[in-house]
């Protein structure tokens, strides 16, 4: 059948009898083929056959709008096939996660009163504990409001957690609408807070037999006494980025002892800049990430230290790494001592790399490699402008009260690893004698600034090398306000140690250097190294193995 004639003019449309005809099936001749290819079949099959037939067309000129295919694979997929569980959650959740009331997906979520007065209890104050508690009482805001837009719509009934956007969240939020009263073991004083918590958390249990109810806390002990209680207790895990530490990218991967006879038929190599280049495809490839270090030492053959430069498709390409070992490509005087040393300061030295993080155990060089790196970027190729130097103030063991003096002067006491480093480095320049050393460190130390994380909101920093010391102790959400910092030309290094978390509610699952390094992973502008051989002394060495 012909198409129909073309528009004649501009926004012409197609008239109804084009779209009939282009519709309309052909008559016969569907049948006459099935007659001709397809054996007799009963009868039937025979009467189902015209209302098939019957069936439009959809005309090309006129689709009919559709629900695109992978709109059903995005939503998620529920894990739980029994009834949806009613997590009950402690202040102690919201305030640490704002947003947690929306991360339990298909289940639902209950708020006893008590949580709603502690929250307004903390609200108050410039702490990321008030920030926090804020946020959540406006989350709790819009839910409320959706549910006031709502016809014949009780509270009673639950808030659907998706009404403000949140789609992942397919659940409902309860309030405590009623007074709860429930006889608790003598032992436990009602008039607090926590006690009253168990005490819904046991009523819900009586009321939803057939539900689990689980009570949701950041708090160790209470989470013993509701387990002591015959209650189902559990830790907030979605803030983890990470189950298990030893999971941690470390940066590194080991090349197998059969490399060579695996991928050398298809390698190519080639020299460019004194580097040499390998491209490579075979099965070790998808192992591989962008900026990752791969080593391999074989007796009786040269070693292979080569950084990951490129990976694209099924091949990949290998750059050779620069011998800081040697005395001759020293930084600021310093050597590394070992072959991941080696891999911190090709990065710490590649113009290319913008976020670096840095994780091992004390006497690793973390803080000396980076501010020797600074140093020579900074002095000596004029690649930036100065040295910024910042980390949190946590305290070990109890705080000495307010220090005073200007925001350099009140971080002095925090910055003693600075000093002690610095120190190290003044004496590498053994030639200048003691006056040429005197000047030489005046100079350094109008080059490093020392700021305070209070303060860095709202900053851009153009042209610096900027140093996160004791990392381990920020939050996702510290650890993003810092990162977004870096203006054009900036080089951000975060230094830390998983094992010496001081803050409150943080492992070393959900530590924000964990969420960086996990995050960042293959970015071509940014680079990891877990550094695993302590270099301080033998007895550090040895103090950091059986202490």
């Amino acid at each position: 059948m012909p198409l129909p004639k073309p528009p004649a003019k501009r926004a012409a449309l197609l008239t109804p009898a084009d779209f009939e005809s282009q519709a309309a099936p052909k008559p016969g001749k569907r049948s006459q083929k099935h007659a001709a290819t397809e054996p007799a079949g009963p009868a039937v099959l025979d009467l189902l056959e015209p209302p098939r037939e019957a069936a439009p067309l959809i005309p090309r000129a006129a689709p009919v709008p559709a629900r695109p295919p992978q709109a059903e694979a995005r939503r998620r997929k529920p894990k739980h096939t029994g009834p949806a569980k009613l997590f009950v959650l402690d202040t102690n959740v919201l305030m640490h996660d704002p947003m947690s009331v929306f991360r339990f997906e298909e289940h639902d979520v209950y708020l006893p009163m008590i949580t709603l007065e502690e929250l307004d209890d903390h609200k108050k104050g410039m702490s990321e504990v008030a920030r926090n508690a804020r946020q959540v009482s406006r989350d709790l805001d819009a839910l409320a409001a959706a549910l006031a837009d709502g016809t014949g719509r009780d509270m009673a009934d639950g808030l659907p957690l998706d009404s403000t956007g949140h789609k992942d969240a397919q659940g409902k939020l309860f309030f405590q609408t009623t007074l709860v009263n429930v006889a608790l073991p003598a032992g436990l004083p009602q008039g607090k807070a926590d006690n009253q918590i168990l005490g819904v958390v046991q009523a819900l249990r009586e009321q939803h037999p057939k539900r689990e109810v689980v009570l949701v806390s950041k708090d160790i002990n209470m989470r013993i006494k509701a387990r002591a209680l015959g209650l189902a207790a559990e830790d907030y895990f979605n803030d983890k980025t990470l189950d298990d530490g030893d999971l941690l990218y470390t940066g590194v991967q080991p090349l197998p002892s059969d490399f060579w006879d695996q991928h050398g038929k298809t390698m190519e190599s080639w020299n460019q800049g004194g580097q040499t280049y390998y491209r490579i495809s075979g099965p070790m490839v998808p192992q591989l990430m962008v900026n990752q270090f791969v080593y391999l030492e074989a007796p009786g053959a040269a070693p292979l230290y080569a950084k990951v430069a490129e990976i694209t498709g099924k091949t990949a390409v290998l750059r050779t790494l620069r011998e800081y070992t040697h005395q001759k490509n020293a930084v600021w005087g310093v050597t590394a001592r070992n072959r991941e040393q080696n891999f911190a300061l090709n990065l710490l030295m590649d113009p290319e790399c913008d976020f670096i993080t840095l994780t091992g155990t004390a006497g690793t060089g973390k803080t000396l490699m980076t501010l020797a790196a600074g140093l020579s970027q900074v002095m000596d190729d004029r690649r930036y402008t100065e040295i910024i130097v910042t980390r949190v103030t946590v305290p070990v063991g109890e705080d000495i009260g307010f220090l005073p003096g200007t925001e350099e002067e009140k971080m002095g006491p925090w910055m003693g690893a600075l000093d002690d480093n610095l120190e190290v480095l003044s004496k590498t320049d053994s030639g200048a004698g003691e006056w040429g050393r005197a000047a030489t460190n005046d100079l350094v130390r109008s080059k490093i600034k020392i700021k305070s994380l209070n303060f860095m909101r709202g900053r851009t920093f153009l042209n610096k090398f900027v140093i996160i010391d004791e990392a381990q102790n920020l939050t996702p959400k510290q650890m993003k306000t810092l990162i977004t910092r870096a203006g054009p030309g900036t080089k951000i290094v975060c230094l830390g140690n998983l094992a010496q978390i001081d803050t409150p509610y943080l492992t070393e699952g959900s530590s924000g250097l964990t969420y960086a390094v996990d995050r960042f992973k293959g970015w071509p502008h940014s680079g990891h190294v877990t550094l695993a051989r302590g270099e301080r002394s033998r007895l550090a060495d040895f103090a950091s193995e059986v202490l």
